[in-house]
């Protein structure tokens, strides 16, 4: 679904039949304040570009919202984790390295 930002998510949901108007992140799910989500997020977020670069499904993905310092604004932390090596991603939109291996023509032989 599109989010409010434009990107498309599929975690964003939005409920606008017969005048309804409830928009949640089931990525991030109902925290309370003030980790909550708010539509706000969607414009930062890299979740869309992550699902864009990357639709391994054996990547399981993770959100939680955090603040450097009180005050200042709030930002989307995604961790990754894959469930065939066993292991956090380091780079979710690369991958692991190990579901899905580079072709020869991409590997430098030494």
């Amino acid at each position: 679904m599109r989010t409010p930002a434009g990107k498309e998510c599929k975690y964003f949901y939005g409920d606008y039949y017969r005048g309804k108007n409830a928009e949640e992140c089931r990525l991030i799910g109902h925290q309370p304040p003030p980790n909550h989500w708010t539509a706000d997020l969607c414009k930062a977020c890299p979740v869309p570009g992550i699902l864009q670069a990357n639709s391994c499904p054996n990547m399981t993905l993770s959100a939680s919202i955090k603040r450097k310092l009180p005050g200042l604004k709030r930002k989307v932390i995604i961790t990754a984790y894959c469930s065939r090596s066993q292991g956090i991603v380091k780079e979710p939109h690369v991958g692991c390295g190990l579901c899905h291996d580079l072709p020869d023509a991409f590997i430098e032989e030494q």
